[in-house]
C-alpha cells in the first residue's frame, strides 16, 4: 500500500506499478483479479499504454514480428472484426495500440494510470516501504520525453509516493543508448535515436532528395532503413566493423516444411533441441538428456540448427549478391536468441539493397562534420539525417537509494573484482557445462570487437560501465528482498513469446506478493530434477495434483534461491554469448519451459494440451505449437485451487 503527498494535503493508499507496458498491463489486471479491493496506481512516462506500442513510438510501418493469433492475451482475443487484424498477416502497430488500450479499458486499468509521469528515485526506508520521487506532466514535449530541456521547457516539481509494494515493468527498451561520435556538435542536421523516429520522420522524409544514414545492425536499423527506402529516399546503412555484425533476419515461414517461425519456437518437441538449464521442468528430462548428453543426440541437435540457419541464409539469398552478402550474420544461429528476428515488411527489403536504394557499409564512424559522416575506411557519406539504431540502456533509468543498493536489488552493476572467482558462480558454471557439454565449444570471439562508448561516459546506466547482469529469482525477484514480498520486476527479458511470458510472470508475482506460492516454489535444486519432477513429486502425476488445495506458506531457502538465481543468469552467458545472454534473460526456444517452471511453482497444470484429453493428446502436446489460447483461464484455475 502507499501514501501519496498531494498539493491538497490529502492522503491516498495504493499498490504501485511503475510503467504500463505489455507486462505492466497484465500485471495490474492479474493483481486486481486476486485482490479486487486493492487500490492500484500505475506511473507511465508515455502518453498512452503499450511501451514500444505506445502512440509516442508508432513510427511508419511498425508491425509485430508475430503473425495474427500469436500476439494477444489469453483472456482477451484480438478478433478481426473489432481490431482489424487479419489472419496470416503481421499486426500493424496501430492495431496493437488499439488492442492494448481496449484491454486497459475493459479490465478497469486505464483510469488507474498516470501518464506523462517519470520516476526519478526509489528509496528503501527503514520500515521496509519504498519512497518514490516522480515528476508528472500529462502533455510532455518530445524534448522532455527524450530527457532534454533544451527547448526551454521547465521540469515539473517532484512529488512523492510511499508504497509497501512496488512492481517495476519498464522493460529493457525504454531508455535509448547513444554512442559518442566525435564531431556530433558540428553535424548541423537531425541526429536522433531510432526510439524517436516518429517524432522526426515527417521532417526527415519530406524529400526524396534527402540522404539518410542509418547506424546500427539491430531490428530497428532494418525498420528505419526500410521506412525511408520505401518512401524513395536513399539510405546509407552503416554496420560497425568493430561490432557484433548483422542480426539474423528470417522470413516468417522457414524450414523445408515452410512452418511459421513464431509457431516453431512454441513446439515442445523443438524446444528439446535447445540447451536449457530449466528445461527439465517440462517433464521430459530423459529426452533432453538423450539430445544433449549423448554423442548421437548432440549430432542431431547440431544438424537441426544447421538446417535452420542454412534455410534462412538460402531464403534471404545473402550469398547471391555482393551487397546482400554484407547483411549475412557473423555468428551461427545456435548462439543467439532475440537476435533472431523476422522479416515483417510488405515488400522485400533486400531488393532495396540489391538495387542500391539501400547501400550497406561495414565500417566504424570515425567522425562527423557538417552533414557528412566520415568512415574508418576513408569513405565520406552525405547525410541529411543520422538515425542511431544503437541499442538500449538495459537497466531502469530510476536511481535507487541508498547508494550502493543496486547489487542487492538484482540490477546490473559493476564489480571491481572478477565475478568468476565467486564459488557460487564457479559451481553454476560447472553444472551448466556438465549438463550441456555442447556449450563448452563457445564461438570464436569476433575479430576487432570493441564496445561503443556512451555520449555520457559517467552514466551509471551505460552498458559499457556495467559488468554484472540482472540477478533476479525466476527473473523477477531480488534474492536479498525475497522474504519481504515488497518488490518485483516484470518484463526484464526478451522473447518472441511476449504475452505468454507476461501472463505467467504476472500470476507468479501476484501469488508471491500474497504469500500464495506453494512451499515447493521456495527453490528447487536442478540436480534434484528427475525426469523434470522436483522435490519428489510422484512420477505420472502433475505437480498441480501433488500440491494441497490450501498450501502452507512459502518458506524461501535463501542459499538455494541465491544459487538458482546465479545458475539461471550464468546460463545466459554460456547459451547466448552472441546475444544478450550475459546481460539479461534473452530467450527463444526456452520460453515454453520457462512458463512450465512458473506454472509448476504455482501448482498449476503446465502440460496444457493434455487437459483436452482424447487419443491424440500426447501428439498435440509434443508437436503442436503453444500459443495464447492454450493458457485461457489460468487466473481462475489459480483462484479456484485456493478458494479465492
Amino acid at each position: 500500500m502507499s501514501k501519496e503527498d498531494t498539493s491538497s494535503g490529502t492522503v491516498n493508499t495504493y499498490d504501485l506499478f511503475q510503467s504500463i507496458w505489455t507486462n505492466g498491463l497484465v500485471m495490474v489486471k492479474t493483481y486486481l483479479e486476486v485482490n479486487p479491493n486493492a487500490n492500484v496506481i500505475a506511473l507511465e512516462s508515455a502518453s498512452s499504454v503499450g511501451g514500444v506500442w505506445s502512440e509516442d513510438r508508432m513510427y511508419p510501418g511498425l508491425r509485430t514480428n508475430n503473425l495474427y493469433d500469436s500476439f494477444e492475451f489469453s483472456d482477451y482475443p484480438m478478433d478481426e472484426e473489432t481490431f482489424g487484424a487479419k489472419a496470416g498477416e503481421h499486426i500493424p502497430g496501430q492495431v496493437v495500440q488499439k488492442y492494448l488500450r481496449s484491454y486497459a479499458e475493459q479490465f478497469d486499468i486505464h483510469r488507474r494510470i498516470r501518464f506523462g509521469t517519470w520516476v526519478k528515485t526509489v528509496e528503501r526506508k527503514v520500515d521496509g516501504a519504498w519512497l518514490i520521487n516522480y515528476q508528472s506532466d500529462p502533455h510532455p514535449s518530445s524534448a522532455i520525453r527524450a530527457g532534454s530541456t533544451d527547448d526551454g521547457a521547465v521540469n515539473p516539481p517532484l512529488k512523492q509516493i510511499l508504497t509497501k509494494k512496488l512492481v517495476i515493468s519498464s522493460g529493457l527498451t525504454s531508455e535509448p543508448f547513444l554512442p559518442h561520435i566525435p564531431g556530433s556538435d558540428t553535424f548541423n542536421a537531425p541526429l536522433f535515436h531510432a526510439k524517436y523516429l516518429l517524432d522526426n520522420f515527417s521532417q526527415t522524409a519530406s524529400s526524396t532528395e534527402n540522404n539518410v544514414v542509418v547506424y546500427g545492425s539491430a531490428k530497428s536499423a532494418y525498420d528505419a532503413a526500410y521506412a525511408y527506402a520505401s518512401k524513395g529516399i536513399s539510405v546509407e546503412w552503416i554496420i560497425r566493423e568493430s561490432g557484433h555484425g548483422p542480426i539474423w533476419m528470417a522470413p516468417i515461414y522457414v524450414t523445408p516444411l515452410k512452418k511459421r517461425l513464431d509457431h516453431l519456437i512454441g513446439v515442445r518437441f523443438l524446444t528439446w533441441f535447445s540447451p536449457c538449464i530449466w528445461g527439465a521442468y517440462d517433464g521430459f528430462g530423459s529426452i533432453r538428456r538423450f539430445f544433449h548428453n549423448t554423442t548421437i543426440g548432440r549430432w542431431i541437435v547440431d544438424r537441426f540448427w544447421d538446417i535452420l540457419a542454412g534455410d534462412v541464409i538460402a531464403l534471404n539469398g545473402f550469398d547471391k549478391h555482393p551487397e546482400t552478402k554484407k547483411l549475412k550474420p557473423w555468428t551461427h544461429a545456435f548462439w543467439i536468441a532475440s537476435g533472431l528476428s523476422i522479416l515483417n515488411y510488405p515488400e522485400d527489403i533486400y531488393e532495396y539493397v540489391r538495387n542500391g536504394k539501400i547501400k550497406v557499409h561495414i565500417a566504424d564512424i570515425d567522425h562527423l562534420s557538417e552533414k557528412k559522416v566520415h568512415l574508418s575506411n576513408g569513405q565520406t557519406l552525405k547525410a541529411d539525417t543520422l538515425v542511431c539504431s544503437t541499442g538500449w540502456k538495459h537497466r531502469p533509468s530510476i536511481k535507487f537509494l541508498p547508494e550502493g543498493t543496486d547489487r542487492a536489488l538484482g540490477l546490473p552493476h559493476t564489480l571491481a573484482e572478477k565475478a568468476e572467482t565467486d564459488p557460487l558462480i564457479q559451481q553454476a558454471d560447472n553444472y551448466i557445462l556438465k549438463t550441456y557439454p555442447r556449450l563448452r565449444n563457445q564461438p570464436a570471439p569476433i575479430k576487432n570487437y570493441k564496445p561503443p562508448v556512451s555520449t555520457a561516459p559517467s552514466d551509471d546506466n551505460d552498458p559499457s560501465n556495467l559488468n554484472q547482469p540482472y540477478r533476479l529469482y525466476r527473473f523477477m525477484v531480488p534474492p536479498a528482498y525475497i522474504k519481504d514480498r515488497s518488490i518485483g520486476y516484470t518484463g526484464m527479458m526478451l522473447s518472441l513469446h511476449t504475452t505468454l511470458c507476461a501472463q505467467a510472470q504476472a500470476l507468479w508475482l501476484t501469488a508471491y506478493f500474497n504469500d500464495l506460492l506453494p512451499p515447493s516454489a521456495g527453490a528447487v535444486n536442478p540436480s534434484s530434477l528427475t525426469n523434470g519432477t522436483p522435490n519428489g513429486t510422484p512420477k505420472g502425476k502433475s505437480k498441480r495434483n501433488a500440491e494441497p488445495k490450501n498450501p502452507a506458506k512459502t518458506s524461501f531457502n535463501i542459499p538455494q534461491i541465491t544459487y538458482t538465481t546465479i545458475l539461471h543468469s550464468r546460463f545466459g552467458r554460456w547459451r547466448y554469448p552472441s546475444g544478450h545472454g550475459a546481460q539479461f534473460p534473452d530467450i527463444a526456444f526456452d520460453a515454453i519451459p520457462y512458463i512450465d517452471m512458473l506454472l509448476r511453482d504455482l501448482g498449476l497444470e503446465w502440460r496444457r494440451k493434455l487437459m483436452k484429453g482424447g487419443w491424440s493428446k500426447w501428439w498435440r502436446e509434443c508437436f503442436w505449437p503453444y500459443g495464447p489460447r492454450d493458457y485461457v483461464g489460468l487466473v481462475d484455475e489459480f483462484r479456484g485451487g485456493r478458494g479465492l
